[in-house]
């Protein structure tokens, strides 16, 4: 992903305090005490590390960019260590070869990953692979309006996103269910996001430097930790149209 991407869903931190862009909502996945939870592709561990503040559960966080997952590990000491046998790690692995037994998580999560990965159906197979029968999945990617858009504003925006491919219809649904999941449920997220996606992709030469998309990205940025919460509510009617990502939540029947 790149760093334009990444910082717009970093957490940001001060003075202990965290505002994260979960793309995943951490309420429908009915996390208990002492699961062990794993974060596949976590990039900067915006995840990651919410799940480390808000619940005493096991998080084993994974990527391939060392530098993402040094990043990550730095953003950790600013959380305040708690007494409960809550824990995080970060791990460099190939999300095709994962270095953990089968069945061996309660939850797993994968988001914004699979649209970059040229073989989503081996990753979706590893993922379900160590997830233990009962357990709940967690996917998310570029819901396919905004994306399409995107693709068709400019020619070099997947290049420049590191998009291989957009999920259309019930693709990715139906891809996850022949491996023996059940779809429990489905949201988009992010409406907010998909303008400035439409602005960096239209105006892709002039740079994010440019007014308009410079001006969107600080608006966005306002609204990520300052906004007042009516925003949120209006970004949730926009959502499922122009939500930047669909999520799904899966149950592992066996």
């Amino acid at each position: 992903m790149p760093s334009t991407a990444r910082q717009c869903f970093c957490c940001f931190v001060e003075q202990n305090f965290t505002v994260a862009i979960n793309t995943i909502n951490f309420d429908k996945l009915e996390i208990k005490k002492e699961d062990r939870v794993l974060d596949m592709g976590c990039g900067l561990g915006r995840h990651s590390l919410v799940a480390y503040r808000d619940y005493p559960v096991q998080i084993i966080a994974v990527d391939l960019s060392f530098d993402d997952l040094t990043r990550a590990r730095k953003r950790l000491n600013d959380f305040e260590k708690k007494q409960d046998g809550r824990c995080l790690m970060f791990t460099q692995a190939n999300g095709y070869q994962l270095p953990f037994s089968d069945a061996s998580f309660d939850k797993v999560l994968c988001s914004e990953v699979l649209e970059h990965v040229p073989d989503y159906q081996a990753l979706l197979a590893e993922l379900i692979r160590v997830l233990k029968p009962g357990g709940k999945l967690a996917l998310s990617v570029p819901k396919y309006l905004p994306e399409k858009l995107c693709w068709l504003f400019c020619k070099k925006y997947p290049e420049f996103a590191g998009h291989v491919r957009i999920f259309s219809g019930n693709e990715l649904p139906a891809s996850v269910e022949n491996f023996g999941m059940l779809l429990q449920e489905k949201h988009s997220a992010h409406a907010i996001h998909s303008p400035y996606w439409f602005l960096r992709s239209l105006f892709f030469e002039q740079g994010e430097d440019f007014l308009p998309v410079k001006t969107y990205k600080q608006f966005m940025d306002w609204q990520l930790f300052k906004g007042p919460g009516w925003i949120n509510s209006v970004e949730d009617i926009f959502n499922p149209l122009i939500g930047k990502s669909n999520v799904y939540y899966f149950d592992k029947l066996n």
